[in-house]
């Protein structure tokens, strides 16, 4: 048998499970980043709505593993009306299922997710990602 696990009794994660692992990883970035969007709110969902399926063009609920939605520094303002807060959604169902399709870690692929997620949005280089996200590592 695989180390202390007991498969036999294992459950699939749940959304709360892939939520912890986020917020696990969002607290160990660094404290700058986390300024750039000071107060995101890590959804877990099943799936992408149909939507944003439609928006993204995607073939199926599977192709999208998250999606940064919010509005990016750049175009922030003092003056701005209140808005929705910043968010990321992580989707269970297409994480799971490239989970178990690759060889890394359940822990690894949510801190990916989320730090490109947020990385891309803010037109971060896969370089300063990679940085960013082996930080969140621990």
């Amino acid at each position: 048998m695989n180390g202390d696990i007991d498969w036999r009794d294992a459950f699939s994660p749940s959304l709360e499970d892939i939520e912890q692992l986020a917020r696990a990883a969002w607290n160990r970035l660094p404290s700058e980043f986390r300024g750039m969007c000071e107060d995101l709110v890590i959804r877990v969902d099943e799936f992408p709505t149909e939507e944003v399926l439609e928006t993204m063009e995607a073939e199926t609920p599977f192709d999208i593993l998250g999606l940064y939605q919010g509005t990016s520094l750049d175009k922030k303002s003092v003056s701005d009306v209140a808005r929705e807060p910043d968010m990321v959604f992580l989707y269970r169902r297409p994480l799971l299922d490239y989970w178990a399709e690759n060889e890394e870690s359940l822990g690894h692929l949510v801190t990916h997710v989320l730090v490109h997620e947020i990385g891309h949005h803010f037109g971060f280089s896969d370089a300063d990602m990679e940085s960013l996200e082996a930080a969140a590592q621990g």
